[in-house]
């Protein structure tokens, strides 16, 4: 999880949410967020899931975030009816109690909501049981705060829910004023009709009766704000429902219609088939039709019939390539086909490096000749980092002579064992054994890639000793590896374009040269680190390789961060490692801390990489930390 105002969000429940409100809604392309509330944005293609649920035990956050996908994505998009919603808003606008109008609105509709989900859908009753329980515990509380801080009409807020979400007909409210106890009389016979509001409008005729009434017992709006309007952009809505306007289709560019003279006009009556399977014919010519209208005047030419969608139209579907020189004559001048040509590649970006990463852009930058300086220099870190370096390499050794000298012994067939004694003893002994076959060589990959980001300022010099030590085990082990310095360059991004560099200091095919190392002193520490995309551009690298073993390292001292993407760089770092790992690649995320690892960073790791990361609390300890890593992964592909 991480921590966003001051919140945590579990990555793998988040993804949860998101497939819900996908699955729900019967949009894919709509996004769940945590926010303020629970509410719809068409305008930014969004659900929002209330932060209020996720400082509460698990079961309760659970059961109160699935509720606000559920109202929303099932409720508010399929039986809120928009009209009735931007009427009511104009009509409480001048009122002095609209806050306190909104959150009735929104309490209301949502009580009619959940009734139409039980029964749409039966499995989500104890969700919303869950839900009722844990409001009742929260207003129950929040009369008491409301009296201390004489906020009436919060107060009243409070009991109107207790109330008519109560099982017992005179509920107690405990500390509740005598004047809101009276206010809430005067209330009920308008509060109890909800239950048996159908629609929309029958809800919002209830809030402003109630609205109006209040006006002349309360001179001041309410403070808190415990809901907030479902629907977020309202005014900007045409359709009836929110689900009529995810769906819409945009009207003709021109709204002038044809004047057709149907007597003079000209028809023709003929058959045009379309193909099907069942009805395909080799042996005789088949006519299709194809009609492509985006631009246009109104005809009535369909002689006022309208004709359904069937499912052999799939057949006629439009099919448009990439756009590309002709062989015959020139288009490169045309508009149309450069449009598509460049919406084809921003969607193309956005399909392999993910939804938050559509306007980054890779900027390759190559590492230079290392000065004799960087030479002197890094003979003196190799030796600060030897003792690991022997270590390592000698332990790797070993255990590769063991299993090439060690013999599979117990078997059927190979070679006659001295040891007989088991043909005596046995119905089936087992006298053969077999040598293993002599290899040194493994069959691995690894990249390392080194977060650049302005945070690692204080900690690159340590670091580049860990990662000298990288280099020279799998060197002399003639290991394969690429090392890779990121960062996102905050002073060059400008809307539609986020450069991402990628410092090449070794590439996979040259990571075995001799007297190559001194150019990993060349990573410093630049500006933002957007994570996500960089492990999906090493990945393509590694997809590439033909080795069994592939490894992928990350280097980082805390959660991504770069421009726009603060709220959603956990999610989306968490799904590239995803994404890497079921590609059949090993991802491991390398912690660097400053003397102590809190909380915080941990819940990130976890989210971003889960069991497969390494803390390390101060970077003098990298070494020791870093082979201990090395070995067991070497060890597993030997």
């Amino acid at each position: 999880m991480y921590r966003f105002h001051d919140s945590r969000v579990r990555t793998n429940y988040y993804m949860q949410l998101q497939d819900l409100t996908s699955v729900l809604s019967g949009f894919a392309e709509l996004k769940f967020e945590y926010g303020f509330g629970a509410g719809v944005n068409l305008v930014d293609e969004k659900v929002t899931g209330s932060r209020f649920w996720e400082k509460l035990d698990l079961e309760t956050q659970v059961a109160g975030l699935k509720s606000d996908v559920y109202l929303r994505a099932i409720g508010t998009m399929r039986y809120s009816y928009i009209p009735d919603m931007q009427e009511y808003l104009r009509n409480i606008e001048e009122s002095h109690l609209s806050k306190f109008a909104t959150q009735l609105f929104a309490l209301f509709e949502d009580i009619r909501l959940e009734e139409i989900i039980k029964k749409e859908r039966p499995g989500t009753v104890a969700i919303f049981q869950t839900r009722r329980k844990y409001f009742q515990h929260f207003f129950t509380r929040q009369v008491s705060a409301n009296v201390t801080r004489s906020r009436g009409l919060d107060e009243l807020f409070c009991l109107i829910y207790l109330l008519i979400q109560s099982n017992h007909p005179d509920p107690d409210f405990g500390r509740a004023t005598e004047r809101a106890e009276e206010n809430l009389e005067i209330l009920k016979p308008m509060l109890y009709s909800i239950y048996e509001a159908e629609t929309t409008r029958d809800i919002t005729e209830i809030c402003e009766k109630i609205v109006f009434r209040l006006g002349e017992l309360y001179e001041e709006d309410s403070i808190n704000e415990y809901f907030i309007f479902p629907v977020s952009e309202i005014q900007r809505y045409e359709k009836n429902t929110l689900f009529d306007e995810l769906t819409r289709t945009d009207q003709l560019a021109n709204d002038d219609v044809e004047d057709v003279n149907k007597e003079e006009s000209e028809y023709f009556d003929e058959t045009f088939s379309t193909w099907h399977r069942e009805s395909e014919n080799e042996d005789r010519k088949q006519n299709f039709l194809q009609f492509e209208l985006e631009q246009g005047a109104k005809s009535s030419m369909l002689g006022g019939g309208v004709r359904e969608t069937e499912d052999a139209d799939q057949a006629l579907a439009s099919i448009q390539g990439a756009a590309g020189e002709s062989k015959q004559n020139d288009y490169s001048k045309m508009e149309a086909l450069d449009e598509q040509s460049a919406q084809d590649a921003k969607q193309g970006n956005e399909s392999v490096y993910g939804e938050e990463n559509t306007d980054a852009v890779k900027i390759v930058k190559e590492a230079e000749v290392p000065s004799p300086e960087d030479q002197e220099l890094y003979r003196e870190y190799v030796a600060s980092i030897e003792m690991y370096q022997r270590r390592l390499a000698n332990t790797i050794r070993k255990t590769i002579e063991h299993k090439q000298t060690n013999p599979r012994k117990d078997l059927l067939i190979g070679r006659l064992s001295n040891k007989l004694l088991s043909v005596v003893l046995e119905d089936n002994p087992r006298i053969f054994y077999k040598k293993n076959e002599e290899s040194n060589e493994f069959d691995a990959v690894f990249t390392l890639l080194v977060d650049c980001s302005a945070s690692m300022l204080g900690k690159m010099e340590e670091t580049k000793k860990g990662i000298i030590l990288f280099h020279e085990v799998l060197k002399e082990l003639k290991i394969p590896h690429s090392i890779i310095g990121f960062w996102e360059d905050a002073n060059e991004v400008r809307p539609g374009y986020l450069p991402n560099y990628f410092h090449i200091i070794h590439s996979h095919t040259d990571s075995l040269y001799a007297n190559n190392g001194a150019k990993i002193l060349q990573l410093e520490a630049e500006e933002d680190n957007r994570d996500g995309f960089s492990i999906r551009v090493a990945v393509e690298a590694l997809e590439a390789r033909r080795e069994k073993n592939k490894f992928l390292l990350v280097f980082s001292d805390g959660e991504p961060a770069a421009s726009g993407y603060d709220q959603n760089g956990i999610v989306d770092t968490h799904v590239a490692v995803s994404e890497a790992r079921k590609k059949g690649m090993d991802v491991i995320g390398m912690f660097l801390a400053e003397g102590e690892i809190e909380e915080k960073d941990e819940f990130t790791m976890q989210n971003i990489y889960g069991k497969e990361r390494i803390m390390v609390p101060t970077v003098a300890e990298l070494p020791e930390h870093f082979s201990t890593l090395l070995k067991k992964l070497l060890l597993k592909t030997i």
